[in-house]
């Protein structure tokens, strides 16, 4: 496995692999340890990648020919060295193929699926942007193969939405729409508004790393954490766009109050595009939130957000911001007693914490004593 013709060795095996009449030389390759072998060069330094995209191919032929040889690559831990394979690559061409062996290895292999789902979710944080992108990509038919989700796949996504490339962004969001129609829809859309207002822990923890007091590298420390924002509040808004229903259920998770603030972060003017543009969206679909937006903002702020949201970041002076930033903005008592939020209470009673159920009932509880 170390020698300098080991590509010409492995696709001169891959042409009886690949035969018409292969079954008989399959059996053999891998009664010798031919899976083992191609899973371990995957592992090897010294071993060229050129090498080791020919180790791969012929993995993918193994894999096509019939359920029981994906099962023994799985049980070879061929779904780990595979996707740290993945990880660690430099060269896109490679990872594409990559791709393409692990949405084999979901097809047609009840047995081990799970195994390949959790393979990808334990990807999303790695370093390389392509098999990130590749890894959103695959999850989106295995979770349609799978039908059930892992609870660690909502933090996973979300946690790729810091990402600073636009194509893992847009792969997440797709994943994100997918979601969705699953069990981890509140969870999901619950921890989309938190993103909107970055924790307290989280910038804390961006502010210790930074051993100068430039501006500058503070900015940069706290990027991540506003793309995070940016791409969270473009979320919101092609949910809500997509969905009625689900506009509806994040005005109970205060998402206008935290639209608004985000639109006061002037240290990211895409922060404040995203979040003006879905709020926009949210005022012209409710009219209890233009009341409550309108009363919050003042009128001349909020005749400039109307004229024109996208650009309202350009246009406003820092006490607007702060206004934006410390607003008190709260339409869930005004949505419950309006009867607004009737076709969402069994999705609340269904999913939501003992808090949320106390909340609801107190409105409940104030509306008949005002009654009274």
């Amino acid at each position: 496995m170390t020698g300098s013709r080991l590509d010409k060795l492995l696709r001169s095996i891959g042409i009886f692999l690949s035969a018409v009449s292969s079954n008989r030389y399959l059996v053999e390759f891998l009664e010798v340890g031919g899976a083992l072998t191609l899973l371990e060069i995957l592992a090897l330094k010294k071993i060229e990648e050129e090498d080791k995209k020919e180790s791969i191919k012929l993995l993918q032929v193994i894999a096509n020919s019939g359920r029981k040889y994906k099962e023994l690559i799985c049980e070879s831990y061929g779904v780990r060295s595979i996707a740290e394979f993945l990880a660690k690559s430099k060269s896109e061409e490679t990872q594409e193929e990559v791709q393409v062996l692990l949405d084999s290895l979901i097809h047609s292999n009840p047995k081990y699926q799970n195994q390949v789902y959790k393979g990808l979710i334990a990807l999303l944080p790695c370093a390389s942007p392509k098999a990130q992108q590749l890894s959103l990509q695959t999850l989106r038919t295995a979770q349609s193969i799978i039908g059930t989700t892992h609870p660690g796949i909502v933090d996973g996504v979300l946690k790729v939405l810091r990402t600073m490339h636009l194509e893992v962004q847009y792969e997440a969001i797709e994943l994100i729409k997918d979601l969705v129609n699953y069990d981890v829809c509140p969870a999901l859309l619950k921890g989309l508004v938190a993103l909107l207002i970055p924790s307290f822990e989280e910038t804390s923890k961006q502010q210790s790393q930074i051993v100068s007091d430039s501006s500058v590298l503070q900015l940069t420390a706290h990027l991540p954490l506003f793309l995070q924002q940016a791409a969270a509040a473009k979320a919101i808004g092609i949910l809500a766009r997509g969905n009625t229903s689900l506009a509806e259920e994040m005005l109970h998770l205060r998402v206008v109050h935290s639209l608004m603030a985000a639109m006061g972060n002037m240290d990211h003017s895409n922060s404040q595009r995203q979040a003006s543009l879905t709020l926009e969206y949210f005022v012209q679909l409710f009219p209890v939130v233009e009341e409550h937006v309108r009363r919050s903002m003042g009128e001349e702020l909020y005749k400039l957000f109307r004229s024109n949201a996208e650009d309202l970041y350009v246009k406003i002076d820092s006490i607007q911001a702060d206004i934006l930033a410390a607003n008190k903005v709260n339409v869930t008592k005004e949505l419950y007693l309006s009867g607004l939020s009737d076709s969402t209470m069994s999705f609340y009673f269904g999913h939501c914490n003992q808090g949320q159920v106390a909340y609801i009932t107190h409105f409940q509880k104030e509306a008949v004593e005002e009654k009274e």
